[in-house]
């Protein structure tokens, strides 16, 4: 998931592991963006990917994007433990991650 700090809005989202290969879609979406600084943890896979002269890595600055993982676990019962409320689906669960995006994002009004 990428998130705009400024703005406070998603900005792209790749439904996967935390892998190189999903990092590398993600990163595939998100690079066209005009984007200043990238902030992530330590994993070593953002090193590889991502241009250095805007790439920092740093855990107290990633703040924003814990913040946002912890709002889809709440909204989506989905995101939680696999013990109940999980999706057998990868599709549907695209789709409710949209749904909710788009509500944060305030481009989806229906669902107020």
């Amino acid at each position: 998931m990428s998130v705009d700090r400024i703005e406070k809005k998603f900005i792209n989202i790749v439904i996967g592991k935390r892998d190189r290969r999903t990092g590398l879609k993600l990163w595939k979406k998100t690079k066209n963006k005009s984007i200043e600084k990238v902030y992530t943890d330590y994993y070593i896979a953002y090193k590889k990917m991502i241009t250095k002269k805007i790439y920092v890595q740093s855990k107290a600055e990633t703040y924003t994007i814990e913040r946002y993982n912890s709002l889809l676990r709440h909204y989506l019962a989905r995101m939680r433990r696999k013990t109940k409320c999980y999706s057998k689906c990868v599709k549907m669960l695209k789709y409710s991650i949209k749904l909710l995006i788009a509500n944060r994002n305030n481009y989806l009004s229906i669902i107020r």
